[in-house]
């Protein structure tokens, strides 16, 4: 869908360029290119025996052979005119007359030349690879860094870009800007249509747009669309790298700082005419550090606030609008993704957090309007990424790469007459034009005079040129923008290739990157021997250069880092053996273990596949129908009871696969959690109730052994109403739409106490409770209720899980508890119980909503009890929130395994840990191979780099922090 999404844009924005823009460009094109032609076939050939056959160009009193080769578009190509016809036709046949006959007499050293003019204009690339430069020193890429592994940072150019004259008759000196301040206004997860669209609430910014007072557009945000990457594209204009995914979350990482790059910022700070301001996300701070004058920054992860972190940033507004010290105010906004991550784009608080925004604009836009030290100033509004239907983001989905943009001045209305606004919103979220974030970069570096930052890959938004009246100056700021990308692409590929005596074929290049040099010398060739100026919306050269910034703009986005190989194929290694030595303990079971090896395989191969990556949950949901019937037909010649219990197992799983729809192809779609369940309220606490009403009998009825069963009962209910009590208030806060009437009076009776003491409460409880019970087993002087303590302590997990679930998922745990509780009558052998466990970890995951993407991230109890930002606590608090379903089936697989063990099976743990090793391990290691081997694919980083980043957390989570160390030690209380 986003690729169509994407497609369908570029597509409708080549069609407006054309027609709204460069108007007549066609006629123009061929008209002119007629005459020239005509002349050159007149003209008389080269007659030296040097070179005979390539034109010669006077350079700065050089005589230089330039062989230039070009075909006319297909769409020129079929409308040309009579004129250009001819004068094609005249053309070939001189260069077949006198062209070719010399070409005979060039020297060895140089290819030989047909003599042909031959125009090459070719679409906009599309080609998915990921192109590996070779270097000016012949080595491969993979050697270039030995710092970089698979996520390597991108090479950037050091320094503080400078004016520079970009040569063909343009001077040194920029052309003058029209503005000299900026606000720059960062809504976090501002989707293009919480602005654009008739559901918006922005009215003031729509009535802007449709005065001509303001220039929209949906800035395509390419993945991962999260906030510290995509901060960086809009002050760099670069592609950042996909690390900064994991840097993103690590919020006291300081080795992601701009602080030695060059950005807008920086080059407002070294113009020296103001001060740099900024409030809100401090992510700014971390990023450029040391260069703001005056700032307040507030924690973009701590959720569960919509007010405080916005009041914030408005309360130092109206100041600042009266101070005249700085040049440059930088104000993000976190509540609107705080929104959308606790209860989704269709939250209520969604549309009165849109007024709020629109009333800063407002405020902001009429001081500019208004005070006169703001006259030249300009206002930017812009979302640094979007939101998906359930509030997240940091995938690819076309809500999550459409945020809004929009700039604002009153100087607008002398070149822009306005635009429909609002208007109706699109599944796609396209409105009005196009363009990608990393525009903003050279589009500001015109608008407030300073030279494009150096790693940029942006390119000048083109309604803006006629912000200047001179077509030189227009030119101007183009061919410099031009001549800054050219500077990053032959840092990247050989610089040989864009010199006028490069050696490759332009009538047939084989490489993308030699059809951009090739492109590229023949509008140098056009620059040099421009005559007459023609305004750029009638001027083809004005058409040639857009163009190859775009198609330079795509290669350069496409193209990968150095990717370090060894340490690639070393990892690989590492995983390797450490399957081989898991197999030396699962060896005294591998006879029984082909169930077990054909999921593995199955799995294992189904990572190289992009579809089935994103649609993984499928497999899982098939893969356990599959086993429980297979349970079914084996305990059906024993037992009919058991074969009936397999079958509400089977019943339980068809429910769960329904409660969240996940993956790419249907997300979105009804589904039982946020459709079903969020239309019967009632119904929903009916069985969130029942949840809470079931672990209270399970802890007073087999749990504190060692207590008398009158306090046992008054621990249980009280941990129970406690945390019952806990999730209302949470919901009212979180998404009061779920409540229904009797949830609401309870959310009125226990108001008094924040969130996060509640909270406190709820897992101080818990702790307590664990701890008696562990320490009265462990004081005892005979252990006789090992395995009732071990019940008690998988039921107050449970309590703990319960509390870190979103309510509309809390009846998955009573299913969980329901085919726990089923399985475990079951009499199921060590490999049995292994696939169980494997299988229903998975699928629980998926049931729960989780997705292989970076947008399925819950964060919404990430803050359950913290009251700051704890970067252990809200890693745990993260970590247990999305792997709910595997955490609880871990615990629930260590009581299958102890009743095993006492069954008088030996070694119970060990073989168990071994077969979870060997898929665990096999499952990276494909993962690791096919994220290498397919590391040219064209989803390599909105596919497969999060699933790697997917299985490291199961690996190391997972795998080694639940199954090994927490079931070990589960396993331990069980049986010390």
């Amino acid at each position: 869908m986003a690729k169509g999404a994407r497609a369908s844009s570029i597509k409708a924005n080549n069609t407006a360029l054309k027609t709204k823009v460069f108007g007549p460009i066609e006629t123009a094109r061929t008209e002119r290119l007629s005459a020239k032609l005509l002349a050159l076939a007149a003209a008389p050939r080269p007659s030296t025996q040097k070179d005979a056959g390539d034109v010669s160009m006077d350079v700065e009193g050089k005589t230089t052979p330039l062989v230039i080769e070009f075909k006319l578009n297909s769409v020129v190509d079929a409308a040309a005119p009579a004129p250009l016809k001819s004068a094609l036709k005249v053309t070939k046949q001189a260069d077949d007359m006198e062209v070719d006959k010399d070409t005979t007499q060039a020297p060895a050293s140089s290819k030989p030349s047909s003599g042909r003019i031959e125009k090459k204009r070719s679409a906009r690339s599309r080609s998915s690879g990921i192109v590996f430069p070779k270097y000016k020193n012949g080595k491969k890429v993979g050697t270039k860094s030995k710092k970089s592994g698979f996520f390597p940072y991108k090479p950037f150019l050091p320094g503080l870009a400078e004016y520079e004259a970009p040569g063909f008759g343009f001077g040194a000196t920029p052309p003058k800007a029209p503005f000299d301040k900026i606000v720059f206004m960062v809504v976090d997860a501002l989707r293009s249509d919480f602005v654009f669209s008739n559901e918006s609430a922005f009215t003031f910014t729509q009535g802007l747009i449709s005065k001509g007072a303001a220039m929209p557009f949906t800035a395509h945000a390419t993945s991962p669309t999260i906030t510290m990457p995509r901060v960086k594209a809009i002050t760099t204009g670069s592609i950042p790298s996909f690390l900064d995914v994991i840097l993103n979350f690590a919020e006291s990482d300081t080795t992601s700082s701009l602080a030695a790059q060059d950005t807008w910022l920086a080059q407002m700070k070294a113009k020296g005419s103001g001060k740099l301001v900024m409030y809100g996300d401090d992510t700014w701070l971390k990023l450029f550090p040391d260069t703001f004058d005056r700032a307040d920054g507030t924690s973009s992860f701590f959720v569960a606030d919509f007010t405080e972190v916005d009041n914030n940033v408005t309360r130092h507004v109206p100041e600042e609008l009266r101070n005249d010290d700085w040049n440059t105010m930088v104000l993000h906004y976190l509540g609107m993704d705080h929104i959308g991550h606790k209860a989704g784009p269709r939250s209520p608080n969604m549309l009165p957090k849109q007024k709020e925004m629109d009333g800063i604009v407002e405020q902001i836009y009429t001081a500019i309007e208004t005070q006169k030290h703001l006259q030249d100033t300009l206002l930017v509004l812009c979302g640094d990424h979007g939101m998906n239907d359930a509030g997240n983001h940091g995938g690819s989905a076309p809500g999550e790469t459409s945020p809004a943009l929009v700039f604002m001045s009153p100087k607008f209305r002398k070149i822009f007459a306005g635009d429909e606004s609002p208007i109706a919103a699109t599944d796609e979220f396209q409105f009005y034009e196009t363009v990608e974030q990393s525009d903003i970069a050279p589009t500001l570096a015109g608008l407030l005079g300073f030279p494009v930052p150096r790693n940029n890959l942006g390119n000048f938004i083109h309604q803006f040129f006629p912000m200047w009246r001179s077509v030189d100056d227009q030119f101007h700021l183009l061919v410099s923008n031009a001549k800054q990308i050219l500077k990053v692409v032959t840092a990247a590929y050989p610089a040989s290739l864009f010199g006028e005596d490069s050696p490759q074929d332009c009538q047939n290049p084989s490489s993308d990157i030699e059809r951009l040099a090739c492109d590229w010398k023949l509008i140098t060739a056009q620059l040099e021997n421009r005559g007459e100026i023609f305004p750029p919306h009638t001027d083809p050269l004005f058409y040639d250069i857009v163009t190859w910034l775009r198609h330079a703009q795509d290669i350069m986005g496409s193209a990968a880092s150095d990717y370090n190989m060894g340490k690639l194929y070393a990892g690989q290694a590492i995983a390797f053996l450490s399957q081989i030595l898991a197999s030396v303990p699962a060896a005294p079971v591998r006879r029984t273990s082909y169930p077990l090896l054909a999921i593995t395989l199955s799995y294992s191969v189904m990572v190289f596949a992009s579809s089935f990556v994103e649609e993984e949950h499928n497999f899982w949901y098939w893969a356990a129908s599959g086993w429980i019937a297979a349970l079914i037909f084996k305990t059906a010649r024993s037992s009919l009871t058991t074969s009936f219990s397999c079958v509400v197992v089977l019943a339980g799983l068809r429910l769960t696969r329904r409660w969240n729809q996940t993956g790419q192809k249907f997300a979105g779609e009804p589904d039982i959690a946020r459709t079903f369940l969020a239309e019967h309220t009632t119904l929903l606490w009916a069985l969130v109730f029942a949840m809470y009403m079931w672990n209270c009998y399970s802890l007073s009825s087999t749990g504190f052994p060692h207590l008398p069963r009158s306090i046992a009962k008054g621990i249980s209910q009280l941990l129970a109403v406690m945390a019952a009590a806990f999730k209302v208030a949470f919901t009212h806060e979180d998404a009061p739409e779920l409540l229904d009437w009797a949830a609401s009076k309870v959310a009125e009776l226990t108001t008094g106490f924040s969130l996060v003491t509640r909270a406190r409460g709820v897992f101080i409880g818990i702790g307590l409770a664990l701890a008696q019970v562990i320490g009265a087993e462990y004081l005892a002087e005979v252990r006789r209720h090992r395995f009732a303590s071990t019940r008690t302590i998988h039921n107050l997990l449970t309590l703990f899980l319960i509390t870190q679930s979103r309510a509309t998922n809390i009846p998955l745990i009573m299913i969980f508890s329901a085919q726990f509780h089923l399985l475990h009558n079951l009499d199921l052998n060590l490999i049995e119980v292994t696939i169980t466990s494997i299988i229903f970890q998975y699928t629980s995951f998926f049931a729960f909503g989780g997705t292989n993407s970076i947008s399925s991230i819950d964060l919404s109890s990430a803050y359950n009890g913290v009251s700051g930002y704890n970067i252990v606590a809200v890693g745990i608090l993260t970590f247990v929130s999305n792997w709910t379903g595997p955490i609880f089936w871990t615990s629930a697989t260590t009581i299958m395994l102890l009743r095993l063990r006492a069954s008088g099976e030996k070694n119970v743990l060990k073989h168990y840990i071994a077969l979870q090793t060997v898929f665990a391990a096999t499952s990276l290691c494909f993962v690791m191979i096919a994220c290498t081997e397919l590391r040219s694919h064209l989803f390599i980083w909105t596919v497969f780099s999060p699933k790697y980043l997917y299985s490291m957390a199961w690996t190391i989570g997972q795998h080694l922090g639940m199954n090994i160390g927490l079931g070990s030690l589960l396993f331990w209380l069980g049986t010390y």
